[in-house]
């Protein structure tokens, strides 16, 4: 059961520089941060910020996209959930677009591999002892 709906999103930036001449073989990393501000009236708006660089010359190529969503929150859990359940609605509007608009300009387009945000040391924690699970019904 999802705890959110996603009303609305709003691209905030978009930016790409492409500096690459020649053939050149490029090492991408990527760099991701979200944040979430939560209103008293059952919504928020997440903000999903992904950067693309090359690792040794970032200022060969780089793309950088800032994406806000606006959400209703259907479900009363915490905070924590409300964080992970965003970014999963995020994330791939994001994937798309990076790799839209860097097809669009004439290049490969760039793939951003998934993201498992629970994965993350800060987001790690028993998501199903917090919603009343219990071990039997984990397997």
């Amino acid at each position: 059961m999802t705890n959110i709906q996603l009303k609305a999103y709003k691209v905030k930036e978009l930016t790409l520089h492409n500096n690459v001449n020649g053939s050149v073989r490029l090492n991408f990393s990527n760099k991701v941060s979200h944040n979430v501000r939560y209103a008293k009236n059952g919504t928020c708006e997440a903000t999903l910020t992904v950067e693309v660089f090359d690792k040794a010359q970032p200022d060969v190529l780089n793309v950088k996209l800032v994406v806000n969503g606006i959400f209703r929150i259907l479900n009363q859990v915490e905070k924590e959930f409300l964080h992970v359940d965003t970014f999963k609605e995020l994330f791939p509007y994001a994937k798309t677009m990076i790799s839209m608009m860097s097809a669009a300009a004439g290049m490969p387009p760039i793939i951003i591999q998934n993201v498992d945000i629970e994965s993350q040391e800060i987001y790690r924690f028993d998501m199903n002892a917090a919603r009343g699970g219990t071990e039997e019904n984990d397997e």
